[in-house]
């Protein structure tokens, strides 16, 4: 069997660390004897600076060194992280989240987006309607308010 790459996306709002986990997995994975690489696709779609951190580790095999991609491709995507609740329902939307193949880590808590905020009346989306909608697609989701695990920690 060919080996094949262990794929990696997270999805992060700026400042929350994305791209420092990124590069502390990659540093893991060289240290490991993995080929690794970290790319970054910035978006402002919901809230500006939400961006999708790419990760792909490969084992050290004779033959060459692979080529990486450098974006997560729906249905490819073996682990997704997300720093918020509303990040980890666009993964889905985006189709990284697939049944088959992908662990879907979440954090619970919620960074209610300019469109809820701005909405007439409570325009929040249901907490529970994104539980529920996390694990139909995923083949396991992993999930907690890693936001008060970090303040109980006294970090970030």
């Amino acid at each position: 069997m060919q080996p094949r790459a262990i794929t990696l996306a997270i999805l992060a709002m700026g400042g929350e660390g994305g791209g420092v986990l990124a590069d502390w997995i990659v540093d893991l994975a060289e240290h490991a004897g993995y080929y690794a690489q970290t790319t970054s696709v910035p978006g402002v779609a919901q809230r500006t600076g939400t961006t999708i951190y790419y990760v792909e580790l490969f084992p050290e095999t004779p033959g060459g060194e692979p080529v990486f991609a450098l974006m997560p491709v729906p249905g490819e995507v073996d682990i997704v992280i997300a720093s918020e609740l509303m990040e980890a329902g666009r993964a889905i939307q985006r189709g990284l989240v697939t049944p088959d193949r992908s662990v879907l880590i979440a954090s619970t808590h919620r960074v209610y987006s300019m469109t809820e905020r701005t909405a007439p009346g409570d325009g929040r989306v249901s907490s529970d309607a994104l539980l529920a909608a996390c694990r139909e697609p995923a083949a396991r989701f992993l999930r907690a308010d890693f936001a008060a695990i970090a303040q109980q920690a006294g970090s970030v």
